[in-house]
């Protein structure tokens, strides 16, 4: 025991463990954030709470059975910079580590029991194979460590290369996605409760426009949670 400590305190002095979020020297070598940095992230707390803004984008468009974000996005601070760091430097384990901590929280609100599968949004082909990855699929598998649910990735694709949504208005966010979807195999989520899941949500026009090809499924129910909500 005490040779594994001061093994453990070598590797620490000549490889420190940094918070990804401040750099300061961590004591646990399986956190990735520091104790402050935990506590400044910015939780929504919306899936505790029925009708909150997540399920209110979605009134007269789409029935859902609950709507969650984790965070709240804002630019220029640590929840922004570590999405950026999931979806452009590749940083896995950012992903998982965010998402695990949502897993729970979905667990506890008891709003989000009985999922049956975690279905990524999916990403235009061209898209993932250029980014190496899907960032929805990493939320999914963070999201499936903690609720033990499998993810389903094959059943639904994107059919049509869309522009970025970021400057583009809330009706054009919504023309831009229109038929950009297309459920490939469908048996596996008849009479199913899924789980729809995504980066980041702004008007909730991408999410909505894959919801509704997947609506046309036999039986099935359909929950959404996002990491981030650009809405506050």
């Amino acid at each position: 025991m005490l040779l594994k400590k001061l093994l453990t305190s070598a590797t620490h002095l000549f490889y420190p463990h940094l918070c990804i979020g401040c750099g300061s020297d961590l004591l646990s070598h399986k956190a990735l954030l520091c104790l402050g940095c935990i506590n400044e992230l910015p939780h929504t707390s919306f899936e505790t709470q029925p009708n909150n803004p997540i399920e209110r984008m979605f009134i007269g468009r789409l029935k859902i059975v609950a709507a969650t974000s984790e965070f709240y996005f804002s630019k220029g601070e640590l929840i922004q910079s570590l999405i950026h760091d999931l979806k452009y430097n590749g940083n896995k384990e950012a992903g998982i580590y965010l998402s695990e901590m949502m897993g729970e929280n979905l667990i506890k609100s008891g709003r989000f029991d009985n999922i049956d599968y975690l279905v990524p949004l999916p990403l235009f082909a061209d898209k993932e194979y250029k980014r190496g990855f899907n960032q929805a699929e990493i939320i999914c598998d963070g999201i499936s460590n903690s609720m033990n649910t499998p993810v389903v990735t094959k059943n639904i694709e994107r059919i049509r290369f869309t522009e970025t949504q970021t400057k583009k208005h809330r009706t054009e966010r919504w023309d831009n996605v229109n038929e950009s979807f297309k459920v490939t195999d469908e048996t596996v989520l008849i009479n199913k409760h899924i789980l729809l899941v995504d980066d980041v949500i702004t008007t909730g026009a991408t999410l909505d426009a894959c919801a509704q090809v997947l609506n046309k499924i036999e039986g099935i129910k359909i929950s959404i949670a996002t990491l981030a909500t650009a809405t506050k």
